[in-house]
């Protein structure tokens, strides 16, 4: 049987050191994008991580609050809890309300907390999603980088064909190793973006859907509240 030969680290680092300058800038562009998709990767999986687990302890806080003062005091800090942020924006708003005059309709008041609710989610959302784009951009772009070098490759393999008049493997290899290591950087920048966009973008999905729950909630107990304290003042 014919014998093999895998290539190596030594081989892939003595590959990349003979490119192009065209080559190298592309190896370049792709690794700086990689080692950032990365670095977003890392730390939004941390920040997700942490904002399920404050959100759970919050729900428990709140489920077993006697009143919304103690649960406003005991969630003070769970300052990554989105739903925490999103509840405390709600009182704040329930607060100012209460201060103002009293002609002011239940209904009235009602719409002004779920417009607070409605922008604090947003908000919420808004960081969550915060560099996700770029993400996005290396997920599309790479492979196109990629083909750009592995066009770049192939032109050179001709030329070098043309130039020495002869077609044999050491004439075209250098350009078509070339061409095929930046295909291979492309593809390897872009799997990582693209399934990480989409885990974390079914993720802050999941929290959204949590602060919408949970806005709905506390808008039923507020109305609740403004109904027996309205009965109790007639």
């Amino acid at each position: 049987m014919p014998s093999t030969h895998s290539l190596s680290p030594t081989d892939t680092l003595s590959l990349i050191t003979e490119a192009g300058w065209v080559a190298k800038f592309t190896l370049l562009l792709l690794l700086s994008s990689s080692i950032l998709c990365w670095a977003i990767i890392l730390t939004k999986w941390q920040g997700l991580k942490t904002a399920f687990k404050n959100n759970h302890k919050f729900l428990e806080i709140f489920k077993t609050g006697k009143n919304i003062e103690e649960v406003v005091t005991k969630s003070e800090g769970l300052s990554q809890s989105p739903v925490s942020a999103v509840f405390h924006q709600g009182i704040r708003e329930l607060k100012l309300i209460s201060g103002t005059e009293t002609m002011i309709s239940s209904a009235h008041k009602l719409e002004n907390i779920q417009r607070a609710l409605i922008r604090a989610s947003t908000q919420e959302v808004t960081a969550l999603e915060s560099h996700l784009g770029w993400l996005a951009t290396t997920a599309s772009a790479a492979p196109f980088i990629g083909l750009f070098g592995t066009v770049w490759g192939i032109m050179n393999a001709f030329q070098n064909i043309g130039a020495s008049g002869a077609a044999n493997l050491a004439v075209v290899a250098p350009g078509i190793s070339e061409a095929l290591i930046t295909t291979a950087s492309g593809i390897a920048a872009a799997i990582p973006a693209v399934v990480a966009y989409n885990y974390f973008t079914g993720q802050i999905r999941r929290l959204a859907v949590d602060m919408e729950c949970f806005s709905q909630d506390l808008v039923n107990i507020i109305q609740r509240s403004l109904l027996s304290a309205s009965k109790k003042g007639n």
